[in-house]
């Protein structure tokens, strides 16, 4: 329980002829200052019901309420200003945290439900870049974090495997390509050919036909562009796979859009059933004008399908494979129209179950101010800055501890993880500059800086020789370690909140506001002084690094025992 949830309790013993225990709750608010107590309950609600003044209602109410977990409780005018019991609630917080471990926080809301999150998604033939970090890292996280509330993720890397770039691919190859290259550096080789047609068709557009009439080709399943496409794909994956290991992101299913080639046309099919196709200019359109949404354009001109028609057709398949009880797509801010659409065409099919589709936009990772572009070769690659990130990091433990034994593993945790939880400290759907040196630091609102208080307080539990003991009563009472407390006693709510929002960056500042926290207490505090205190002052440090630990695994971050 939650402070406000204490005193929400507390209250409702006292009014519950006349608010509900949900009223009450809704009316607690946080003080703005620490002298105003924890909890205030303003008592304007209660002045219809009792006809008297709120001052009034304030003072009988302080009265009807007590118990051993309120050190005081303030009248100050129509405000009940409560002053939480720090030595119970400490006793209770770090009792439980001793007791749960790592499981505290966790949940069964999920009801073992499956959850599709459709993330990463690179495109065949193209470096990952910096671009592909934030759908990558964030649908990890979001999986990391649903499965800790009792949901099943399913991560699926819906693969850019198909159109009309395969037939540029495929005529630039031809035309400047050789095999030897693309077998020595396949991803670096094939993005230049891919450059260099986009820069030569500029002045030969009759370039565009040749590409078009190649996809045609793979479409028909013509060998020679089948094998091409074959040979594109298996190397990208073997380059993709590299930089997921680095990133310790792995997936449940690599069905990407070349997959549902054969599945479209029971899309259209069961479109034309529903009378729901309509023609214009040549093509066949859904109207989505009930929604004030533009037309979904289901099939071109030329007979070709569209984006839509395969999302529509990878939307029936993941719920008929996994019966999803929701379905994420970590997706661009930018493709929030297309789903939209995608959702409206799936309800006027019937589909009722487009309710528990939700788009997760985010915002762009900038260099500058400005975006990144594959097609003019302006890419931040993104094997080349975590290789950066693990390097800085190296220098600055040996800087800082050129003893530690395993220093190259620690750098490669700190490194990759000060480039992943940079992108998942800011709110997902903000833009953000990125720049390497501000990430690797260890001060400041940083991974290294999470990290390295993990490690401090590792480093104390060590020295002291200390595992806490679930059954005995740590009770603190100073206002440092009381700071701590609240944030460690809000745990499950901030997973939870994290859960319900699709919100990384809710635990990344959790465990930056307990560092913080923690650091401020270590400098204030002689932990290990021998007196009566010790062992509950040890028994924090524990219950600090067990969560510091858990926020940074949900956000796919290690944290390492000494740095």
């Amino acid at each position: 329980m939650n402070n406000k949830e204490i005193v929400a309790q507390a209250i409702f013993e006292a009014v519950k002829e006349e608010l509900t225990i949900e009223e009450v709750g809704r009316l607690l608010e946080n003080p703005k200052s620490a002298e105003h107590g924890d909890v205030a309950f303003p008592t304007f609600a209660l002045a219809k019901i009792y006809r008297k003044a709120p001052q009034q209602i304030a003072a009988d109410l302080a009265k009807k309420i007590n118990g051993d977990r309120f050190e005081k409780i303030d009248v100050v005018g129509p405000y009940l200003n409560f002053f939480m019991n720090k030595e119970v609630i400490s006793s209770l917080v770090l009792k439980e945290i001793a007791k749960e471990g790592s499981t505290f926080g966790d949940s069964v809301i999920g009801n073992k439900g499956n959850v599709t999150i459709d993330m990463s998604s690179p495109n065949i033939a193209k470096p990952i870049s910096m671009g592909h970090l934030r759908s990558t890292v964030i649908g990890n996280s979001i999986s990391l974090i649903l499965d800790k509330v009792g949901f099943q993720p399913v991560k699926i890397n819906h693969l850019g495997d198909w159109g009309t770039q395969f037939g540029k691919l495929i005529v630039a190859y031809q035309k400047w390509g050789s095999e030897e290259k693309v077998k020595a550096e396949p991803i670096t080789e094939l993005l230049r050919l891919y450059v260099q047609f986009h820069e030569v068709a500029e002045s030969e557009p009759a370039l565009e036909d040749e590409a078009r009439a190649w996809f045609k080709k793979l479409e028909e399943n013509d060998e020679e562009a089948v094998e091409l496409w074959k040979w594109f794909r298996s190397e990208s994956l073997k380059e993709f796979d590299k930089i997921y290991q680095m990133l310790e992101v792995s997936f449940d299913s690599y069905n990407g859009e070349a997959f549902y080639n054969d599945k479209m046309a029971e899309v259209v099919t069961m479109l034309e059933e529903k009378h729901l196709l309509k023609e214009d200019q040549g093509a066949e359109i859904v109207d989505l004008s009930a929604y004030e949404l533009n037309p979904a354009l289901i099939k071109k001109s030329d007979g070709a399908t569209l984006y839509i028609t395969r999302d529509l057709a990878a939307a029936i398949y993941r719920k008929r494979t996994y019966n999803f009880v929701k379905s994420l797509y970590v997706v661009g801010n930018e493709q929030s129209i297309h789903f939209k659409q995608l959702k409206a065409v799936l309800k006027e099919m019937g589909f009722d179950w487009s309710d528990e589709m939700t788009h997760v936009p985010f915002g762009l990772i900038t260099q500058g101010g400005k975006k990144l572009s594959t097609r003019k070769g302006k890419i931040i690659l993104l094997e080349e800055v975590l290789n950066e990130a693990i390097e800085s990091a190296l220098n600055q433990i040996v800087e800082k501890n050129p003893d530690l034994p395993n220093k190259e593993e620690v750098a490669r945790q700190v490194g990759v993880g000060a480039v992943v939880f940079h992108d998942l400290k800011n709110d997902r759907l903000n833009n953000f500059d990125f720049e390497l040196e501000e990430v690797v630091r260890f001060e400041g609102e940083t991974g290294p800086y999470v990290q390295y208080t993990h490690a401090r307080a590792m480093t104390i539990l060590d020295k002291a020789g200390f595992t806490p003991n679930p059954e005995a009563v740590y009770a603190l009472n100073d206002g440092d370690s009381w700071e701590i407390i609240k944030l460690l006693q809000n745990y499950p709510e901030v997973v939870m909140q994290a859960a319900n929002q699709y919100e990384p960056s809710v635990i990344a500042k959790h465990s930056l506001k307990v560092a913080q926290a923690f650091n401020k207490y270590y400098a204030h505090t002689k932990i290990l002084v021998e007196d009566e205190q010790k062992d509950a002052r040890l028994a924090l440090v524990s219950a600090v690094t067990t969560i510091l630990k858990e926020d940074l695994r949900l956000l796919g971050v290690h944290a390492p025992n000494k740095m």
